[in-house]
């Protein structure tokens, strides 16, 4: 059995091990749950093999849906003390199954149409199911999530973003105050991992106080957002939301949907991009909605603006520009944050580390782009740290490293459906 056999082989291991019941938990003990984009590239990964528990996935993921529209980041099908913060926490009660009160990235509609296109009739008949309800959490989002005044999408939590602790949200964070009367709270995820690899207390203090803001307005979308103590555009939400409504658009235009609709928000999205622009460093960067200030450095949501064909000339240009700085500054890419900016950790989370389904999603747009090269070194950069490493929750770029979570869900997914050599179809470059 070749390597790449036997990773392959492993890599489906881990998918039906991490299986909880046509729904899959990132990891064991760390991530005992279901997570909302978890679930959709997952649902690639199954695909490759059984494209019923491709769909069951995304099917359950959609159980959990609020009758706001938005689909939470979290559903907790049970109570498991080994995580913080549980159902008891969050008293997010407002859907049909105990969850979070946020949200995270809306990759799903990209995913389906994924899974549509490349399958049969049974795919095109279950993809169908979900469009009107994939729409409503679009809906949700540019309306719940985008505030008086602001021309994108916006976060109300830097865990809805999903990238959690990523420098991007300084200025955010440090902008607020931590009450007298924080909840109590003990944090399980460093008793699972290396708490060098984690968020800080610091941080911690403040997704705590959020959870806490939002309970106090018994999780009223819009007043969280207008009122929180957090409010930040990203570009990563918003570039994934652009491209998410473009895959929604012809999914709606293939099985029926509200055509119109979307297309205004794509039209709201494309003109949208540019207040993201931080011209200082020529890069897309997230910004405090409040004051305006600007994230100071590149992430890898900042090369986003390909997936969601965004931004100017000029723009794109400066873009691919600091990929190629970070492609020769790491060994690996795509860092989730600049190796050259001083808040950079190449093993702590969000600070540094590679991450796979940012690979994936860099990679397809820079290879609809037509920077074929470089997405191809995106894939196989991945490809190169899981072959030294495993199957790692994240990567350190320097070293090749695996960090943090391991036997993890989506990187044996999307090493099976994009970064194997054995994978046929989907590959972005």
């Amino acid at each position: 059995m070749s390597m790449a056999d036997d990773l392959d082989a492993r890599a489906r291991a881990i998918l039906e091990k991490n299986d909880r019941g046509g729904y899959t938990v990132p990891t064991a003990r760390l991530y005992p749950y279901q997570w909302n984009w978890d679930s959709a590239f997952v649902a690639l990964g199954f695909a490759t093999f059984d494209r019923d528990r491709a769909w069951r996935e995304l099917e359950m993921l959609l159980e959990g849906q609020w009758p706001d529209g938005m689909i939470p980041h979290i559903l907790f099908r049970r109570d498991d003390p080994d995580y913080f913060p549980g159902p008891s926490v969050w008293r997010a009660n407002l859907g049909p199954i105990p969850s979070g009160g946020i949200s995270q990235p809306p990759v799903l509609a990209s995913v389906v149409r994924m899974l549509v296109e490349g399958g049969g009739a049974e795919d095109a008949r279950r993809g169908a199911a979900t469009v009107e309800r994939i729409a409503a959490w679009h809906r949700w989002w540019h309306t719940a999530r985008t505030p008086d005044g602001c021309a994108t999408v916006a976060t109300v939590h830097p865990w809805e973003t999903g990238r959690d602790n990523c420098p991007d949200w300084t200025v955010g964070l440090d902008a607020m105050t931590v009450p007298d009367d924080l909840m109590p709270y003990t944090r399980m995820d460093t008793t699972h991992a290396n708490p060098a690899q984690r968020p800080s207390t610091a941080q911690y203090d403040r997704f705590v106080a959020i959870i806490q803001a939002g309970r106090e307005l018994s999780w009223d979308q819009k007043a969280l957002t207008e009122t929180g103590p957090f409010l930040m555009a990203d570009p990563g939400l918003h570039f994934i939301l652009l491209r998410a409504d473009r895959d929604l658009l012809a999914l709606a235009e293939r099985f029926g949907g509200p055509v119109d609709e979307i297309e205004g928000w794509i039209e709201a999205g494309v003109a949208g991009s540019d207040s993201l622009w931080n011209a200082d460093i020529g890069a897309f960067c997230a910004r405090d909605v409040r004051g305006g200030t600007f994230s100071d450095g590149v992430s890898s949501a900042s090369a986003l603006a390909f997936y969601a064909d965004a931004g100017t000339d000029a723009q794109r240009a400066s873009t691919l520009a600091h990929v190629e700085r970070i492609g020769r500054a790491a060994t690996y890419l795509m860092p989730s944050w600049d190796p050259e900016h001083p808040a950079f950790e190449a093993q702590r989370y969000w600070c540094g580390p590679l991450w796979c389904q940012m690979n994936r999603m860099i990679a397809q747009g820079l290879a609809e782009a037509g920077h074929d090269a470089l997405a191809a070194r995106v894939r196989d950069d991945l490809a190169a740290v899981i072959g030294q490493s495993g199957f790692f929750e994240c990567f350190d770029p320097v070293s090749g490293a695996g960090c943090i979570g391991t036997d993890f869900s989506w990187t044996a997914a999307l090493w099976l459906e994009w970064a194997s050599p054995s994978a046929a179809k989907g590959r972005a470059g």
